[in-house]
């Protein structure tokens, strides 16, 4: 009879341990996990959507920046956090899609590690030079490259930067170094500068130094022109065939996140994502908003697991 009430007393505990309860939710604070810099355009985002998620949820959403390793600290961190709904990280390729591969040795899963929640939208990549090398157009570009070997440098605040570079690199037979930064305004300053000349960059960080004239832009990491910057043409319209980068953002939980809270926080988040002030304000930084099922997420994640791994191998690019 002893036994059969200690049971029975473990198991009142646990049905209700606020992990696993979710018709309290929230009950405190949530911290939005950004895996990159102040000032980056996933911070940028955070903040756009953590304000009228705390109207929503009526708790407090803290935006917390946690860069370095091209992502992969945040998500470690969030991995490791109480799969209670409290911790939560805006996800992007950087992390889930490309560190896998850039990195030997990383102590997550992007896909058995975290609960998806939603998407949020795509960051579209440009690729602009400094005013001081003599290119207006992808071709111009490696002409002067090939013309002036070691002359050409790239700076990177992320995976897509990375990639991008490379595969760049690669494709037209480049003598160029590469610049690595932990987020996107240092880099961005040094290429204003005239230090590094030239990167990959989203329209969010980007876009207010073309539209100065300090950068100047030459094309998009799309098969498709950004409807954020029509005039702008394509890489693979540019002559680098076939090149197709979609720089991606959405939001995840660590797994074994409660179904009700995933349920709860994907509705009120599409509710957010999809209202056109905040696609108005989000479009105004160069961000695209969209949302999608928690299940559309998860088979995002696997499709473009597949798909990076391809291009880090296309570009040549070992694990280090």
């Amino acid at each position: 009879m002893k036994k059969l009430c200690l049971i029975l007393v473990a198991a009142g505990a646990a049905l209700f341990s606020p992990a696993l309860r979710a018709d309290d939710y929230p009950s405190k604070p949530i911290t939005l996990v950004n895996a990159f810099g102040p000032g980056s355009g996933s911070d940028t985002v955070c903040r756009v959507i953590a304000q009228p998620l705390s109207v929503a949820l009526k708790e407090t959403v803290i935006v917390e920046d946690r860069p370095g390793a091209s992502g992969a600290l945040a998500a470690l961190y969030v991995a490791r956090s109480a799969p209670d709904g409290y911790t939560l990280l805006m996800a992007t390729n950087s992390p889930l899609s490309a560190v896998p591969f850039l990195m030997k040795n990383v102590s997550y899963d992007p896909v058995k590690d975290f609960t998806p929640v939603t998407r949020v939208g795509s960051f579209t990549l440009m690729l602009v030079v400094n005013p001081s090398v003599p290119a207006r157009t992808v071709k111009e570009l490696i002409e002067y490259g090939k013309a002036n070997p070691g002359k050409l440098s790239f700076a990177s605040a992320n995976t897509s930067g990375i990639v991008a570079g490379e595969t760049l690199r690669h494709w037209a037979e480049l003598d160029m170094l590469h610049v690595p930064y932990k987020s996107s305004p240092p880099a961005i300053q040094d290429v204003l500068a005239g230090r590094v000349s030239m990167m990959f960059t989203d329209l969010t960080t980007g876009l207010p130094h073309v539209r100065s004239g300090a950068l100047r832009a030459l094309a998009v990491t799309r098969l498709q022109r950004s409807p954020l910057f029509p005039e702008l043409p394509t890489l693979d319209e540019a002559g680098v065939t076939g090149f197709d980068m979609d720089s991606w953002a959405g939001i995840v939980a660590p797994a074994q996140t409660p179904p009700a809270i995933v349920t709860q926080l994907n509705r009120e988040l599409r509710k957010i994502i999809d209202d056109p002030d905040v696609k108005s304000k989000l479009s105004n930084v160069g961000f695209e908003a969209f949302s999608s099922t928690s299940k559309e997420f998860e088979g995002f994640v696997k499709v473009q697991l597949g798909k990076w791994g391809k291009m880090v191998r296309d570009a040549g690019i070992q694990p280090e």
